[in-house]
């Protein structure tokens, strides 16, 4: 089935598009505005509303496929593509990205993924699309595949990469927002797996000490047993913004780090932990040896603390990064970030056969459409764990995340009808001989049931 027309159509996202450099300078917050002047290019001001550019696909038989083109939160701040407005991208989409894929067989994701990748962006800056117009179009391209064999993009995913999807929905991953306290207990009443995020993203969330941290996850250890489901295993998962290292160097005190992240685990027992963004190095390079040593020193220690990467881990090839150099247990996969949806596929893949769980993220300025066509990626992929998005109200991107998953899997029947053998299944990069620690692939018995039941992999 061919792809006869493309169009664009600005939309909305889930929430807004904050400039990070105005707001690490001293930008103050005034109700839910930020009062002065922003900072970085394409900015009228320091926080704007969310914006995405919805592609519609037109098929042969004339039916119509979606995507949305979404950037983060935080665009243009962290070597990321400049804001993302989508009256700018419309004429793109709807021109050269237009040209090159109409007439294309529209069963041939993986081969109209990478015609997108390699499409100039016949504008001044960057040799690619910007990752937000990849993003988006790479959905539509997903979706249309998956319409034209008459599957599940799921299926589609998992034929292009030769994988054996999640039988159980991937645990999701809850983001509570400033919100933290009332939004863990909505969480923790409907048994999320992976929670509460916590956006302790400055020294007063955290303690002058770390001491607000800990109280808070003394408390939702509390409240898990009062308020979850029988036999409820949650994972905490909270992210620090690089606080810890504000808190605790430079210089960096080996033991009093330890025994702080020590003192993290106790409080949150019984339940396992993991920390995400422990601190800021400044680069990828200082990112990489600075968490690498401290994962080597909670290891020596015996410290059972997950340290996840986010800072400086951007695009595949820091994920790639990241991983080889042990860096991390747990990978962030920022999705916009990584341009085609694709990529995203490749760098969960990357984690196979390694000791470093891939988690898929993203952002809450996505869509509806985005959510949903990530929740296929984590179960082609059998991530580890997935986000709950869009938006920051929590409630309804776990709901878009896991209704999606659910219905992919009572759909399925355990094999991926339509996959062709032209859509070259197999990705090199998921070859155990492309990482560092030489380990073989996961066992087939590593099944993801138990953890969607208790909310984690252990491993």
């Amino acid at each position: 089935m061919r792809i006869e027309s493309i169009r664009a159509i600005p939309g909305l996202s889930g929430f807004f598009f904050d400039d990070q450099r105005a707001i690490k300078a001293g930008a103050t917050q005034r109700g839910f505005a930020y009062d002065g002047p922003p900072k970085t290019a394409g900015f009228d001001r320091v926080r704007e509303a969310g914006e995405s550019l919805i592609v519609e696909l037109e098929l042969a038989d004339g039916s119509v496929v979606t995507g949305d083109c979404a950037a983060v939160q935080y665009s243009g701040a962290g070597g990321r593509d400049p804001l993302f407005r989508a009256s700018e991208y419309r004429p793109v989409v709807e021109g050269v990205v237009a040209d090159a894929l109409r007439g294309r067989d529209a069963t041939l994701f993986r081969d109209n993924a990478e015609t997108l990748e390699a499409i100039a962006p016949q504008r001044s800056g960057g040799d690619r699309l910007h990752t937000a117009v990849r993003y988006g179009v790479s959905q539509a391209l997903l979706n249309a595949a998956a319409r034209a064999r008459g599957c599940t993009p799921t299926d589609v995913l998992a034929a292009a990469y030769d994988t054996d999807p999640a039988t159980a929905p991937v645990p999701v991953f809850g983001q509570s927002g400033d919100e933290r306290r009332t939004n863990a207990e909505k969480m923790l009443i409907k048994g999320v797996p992976v929670l509460p995020h916590g956006l302790f993203n400055s020294v007063e969330k955290v303690g002058r000490e770390g001491e607000a941290l800990r109280e808070y996850l003394a408390w939702l250890a509390d409240r898990a047993d009062a308020l979850g489901p029988a036999s409820y295993a949650p994972r905490f998962h909270v992210d620090v913004y690089g606080i810890l290292g504000e808190i605790f160097g430079p210089p960096y005190d080996r033991s009093e780090v330890t025994e702080y992240f020590d003192s993290l685990r106790e409080a949150a027992a019984p339940y396992p932990l993991q920390v995400e963004g422990p601190m800021d190095a400044g680069s990828r390079e200082a990112q990489i040896a600075r968490m690498a040593e401290l994962r080597d020193g909670l290891a020596s220690a015996g410290v059972a603390v997950d340290i996840v990467a986010d800072e400086w881990c951007n695009t595949f090839d820091d994920v790639r990064a990241f991983v080889d150099a042990g860096a991390a247990d747990v990978v962030q996969i920022k999705t916009p970030d990584l341009g085609g949806i694709q990529r995203s596929a490749e760098a969960v893949l990357y984690c196979d056969g390694t000791d470093t769980r891939a988690y898929l993220g993203g952002t809450c300025n996505e869509t509806v459409t985005s959510a949903r066509a990530c929740a296929h990626v984590a179960l082609a992929t059998d991530a580890a764990q997935v986000l709950a998005k869009p938006g920051m109200g929590f409630d309804e991107g776990f709901m878009v995340v896991t209704n999606e998953m659910r219905r992919t899997l009572a759909r399925s029947s355990g094999a991926a009808p339509g996959r062709p053998s032209t859509d070259r299944p197999g990705s090199p990069e998921r070859s155990s001989a492309d990482h560092s620690s030489g380990q073989s692939p996961r066992e087939d018995g590593d099944s993801r049931e138990a953890r969607s039941a208790g909310g984690g992999d252990d491993d």
